[in-house]
């Protein structure tokens, strides 16, 4: 995801800092979307299941969540990395236009 911004006149106005916030969350949404659709997939799952069989146990779905996100952790790594890594580079490269005076 390309990250692009440009300030309009000489200073940081309020459009831009709207903007940056804006991406900002839509990024850490998307970094953290994953992990949360994959507990929630499991935790579904395993609350049919006690329903089932009628298992009220309000502890055994830590240990399958906890697996479940840790394994979607490893294998999304890399691309979570790279989106950070392109939007922080981005970031960082245009800091400059942000706070002209």
């Amino acid at each position: 995801m390309e990250v692009s911004y440009r300030a309009s006149g000489d200073q940081m106005d309020e459009q831009l800092i709207l903007q940056l916030s804006q991406n900002t969350l839509k990024i850490t949404a998307m970094v953290a979307s994953p992990m949360l659709i994959g507990a929630l997939v499991v935790g579904l799952i395993i609350s049919v299941l006690q329903a089932i069989t009628q298992i009220n146990e309000a502890t055994l779905t830590f240990i399958p969540k906890m697996v479940v996100v840790g394994l979607v952790f490893v294998i999304a790594a890399p691309w979570m990395m790279d989106v950070i890594g392109n939007f922080t580079t981005e970031l960082f490269s245009n800091i400059s236009q942000y706070v002209r005076n």
